[in-house]
């Protein structure tokens, strides 16, 4: 397998190389945050005329560096790395392993003490990834505090999928939609392996965590939970809703034990949450919301490939594109009035797919896996109609065409140049 350019992550930590606070990576585990550290940047700063003795790469689960797990060790150490005024790179793969259990319970933990030390320093440049089932990435984030700066990093986006595929890019995205974008998910060769690596992960490294972290042996309302969200990704829910589901199948359980366990899931960075946002109203709606996987494989996985509804994987796909891209992404809801046979005119809401914001940018995004007729163009344009503003309005569509506007000015586009192009919202 080709080494797979992660420019999007690498250009975030050159951009806050030197910027006075802690570099935190974080993502769902085993999605590259090592090997954009150890390999990724340490490769740029060499290139950029920083000498090897000015960088000190240490991985704490390494055995060779058991020592290095005790604090005081581990302060002492990296202190003595600085031998002169010259800045000194400190890039830390798995420092939850230097947190003791005992400080762990004591919410006492001294890490961040033998890092803000270390900045003290003012020629300490300092990098960190980190989670286990006891600390979770986002813990090693927070554990930071206003000194923590975070590089969140994804699963592989399809456009650095296909840079090592090897093949081309329609059956390059039909696996890509089958068994996501886990990095070592793409060396294997054979379907079986892959899918086997991806329930090993889900199980034995995902799950295992949120089990052994919050102590939930024995729960089945988490695994039911977990099965649910996937086989409903895309799809508006609530915890009363999930807690009805949960009756039908024979689980008691109550919304507050629902709404607490997709938290976890959310702190592992399994599945994220886009609330519902009224366009003309401009104010969030709350409950019910959409939940998406961070990687189709992984989701795919969990329900033995069963339920690969292309219209529904396309959909998550999108989103976690958008993600990457940087946008905030919620789910827009639009109102109109339509005529009844008996003359009333009911209120109807309309959903728009994605509602992608940065900064002053926005977009308005539907995702349609074909629009065969004019017919079709009228159902996914319906909700797109009813926005007043001039943010441009898009369709991603699954079929192959190349990118054209329809005569409202909306942009039609196919989901291979949407993701392979990192401009394809300016199309």
């Amino acid at each position: 397998m080709l080494q797979i350019k992660r420019d999007i992550y690498l250009d975030k930590l050159i951009h806050r190389r030197e910027n006075g606070m802690i570099k935190v990576i974080t993502g769902i585990r085993r999605c590259g945050k090592s090997y954009l550290l150890f390999e990724l940047f340490y490769d740029y700063l060499l290139s950029a005329g920083v000498r090897p003795e000015q960088i000190t790469k240490l991985s704490l689960d390494d055995d060779n560096n058991e020592e290095y797990r005790d604090a005081k060790k581990l302060s002492s150490f990296l202190r003595s790395q600085i031998k002169d005024g010259e800045m000194h790179y400190f890039l830390l793969d798995e420092v939850q392993l230097a947190i003791s259990d005992e400080e762990r319970k004591n919410k006492n933990i001294r890490l961040y003490g033998i890092f803000n030390g270390l900045l003290q320093m003012r020629n300490a440049d300092v990098y960190v990834t980190g989670s286990s089932s006891k600390f979770l990435s986002s813990d090693v984030l927070t554990e930071f505090r206003g000194r923590g700066d975070e590089v969140r990093i994804y699963p592989l986006t399809f456009r650095e999928f296909f840079s090592a595929y090897g093949g081309d890019k329609f059956s390059a995205y039909r696996e890509y939609s089958i068994y996501g974008g886990m990095p070592l998910a793409l060396s294997f060769k054979d379907e079986v392996d892959k899918a086997n690596y991806l329930n090993h992960l889900f199980a034995g490294n995902y799950l295992k965590d949120v089990v052994e972290r919050y102590k939930l042996r024995g729960d089945m309302v988490l695994d039911a939970l977990v099965d649910i969200l996937a086989s409903d990704i895309g799809s508006l829910t609530n915890p009363t809703k999930l807690v009805n589901t949960f009756l039908s199948r024979g689980i008691k359980t109550n919304e507050r034990t629902v709404s607490v366990y997709i938290d976890y899931l959310i702190d592992a960075f399994l599945i994220r949450k886009a609330d519902r946002y009224d366009i003309k109203g401009k104010r969030y709606i709350g409950s019910p919301f959409k939940y998406y996987f961070a990687d189709v494989g992984l989701r795919n996985a969990r329900l033995n490939f069963r339920q690969l509804e292309e219209t529904h994987i396309m959909e998550n796909i999108i989103y976690n594109e958008l993600l990457v891209r940087g946008f905030n992404v919620d789910v827009g809801m639009v109102e109109r009035r339509i005529t009844n046979a008996d003359g009333k005119k009911p209120l109807v809401r309309l959903e728009v797919d994605f509602v992608c914001n940065q900064a002053s940018r926005r977009y308005y995004i539907q995702s349609a896996y074909a629009i065969p007729d004019e017919e079709k163009m009228a159902q996914e344009s319906a909700s797109l109609d009813r926005i007043e503003d001039s943010f441009k309005k898009i369709i991603v569509v699954h079929d192959y065409t190349l990118p054209w506007h329809n005569e409202k000015g909306y942009l039609i586009v196919n989901i291979l140049d949407f993701l392979l192009n990192p401009d394809s919202l300016e199309l």
